[in-house]
C-alpha cells in the first residue's frame, strides 16, 4: 500500500486589498479570501491611504498595517475570526487618533 505524502504549509498572503467595505487577501496557493472590513474596526475607521499601507509579516502568515497598529493573521481570516480587540482598547485608540495632528 502506498500513501501520498503531502506537506501541509501554513497559508501565506501574496496580496492585500482593503476598501471601505471589504478586506481581500490573495494567497500564494491561488485562493482568495474576502471578509467585511467591519470585522476589523481599526480598518473601518482608517483612511484609504492607511488601509492601503500594508506589510506582509511572518513570510506572509500575517498582514500588518503600521499606521493603524493592526495585525491580522491569514489563519484567522480562513477560520472566520473577526478582531478580538476590546471595545475599551478601540476607544482608547480612537481617542489618540482624534488628538493626533
Amino acid at each position: 500500500m502506498s500513501f501520498l505524502h503531502t506537506e501541509l504549509r501554513a497559508p501565506q498572503a501574496r496580496r492585500v486589498t482593503a476598501t471601505e467595505t471589504t478586506l481581500t487577501v490573495d494567497l500564494v496557493d491561488g485562493r482568495t479570501i474576502a471578509v467585511p472590513v467591519a470585522w476589523y474596526p481599526r480598518l473601518l475607521h482608517a483612511t484609504p491611504r492607511e488601509r492601503s499601507r500594508t506589510k506582509l509579516i511572518g513570510d506572509g502568515a500575517g498582514i500588518r498595517w503600521p499606521d493603524l497598529d493592526e495585525d491580522v493573521s491569514v489563519a484567522s481570516l480562513l477560520s472566520g475570526r473577526p478582531s478580538q480587540e476590546s471595545e475599551s482598547s478601540l476607544q482608547r485608540w480612537l481617542e489618540t487618533r482624534h488628538r493626533a495632528p
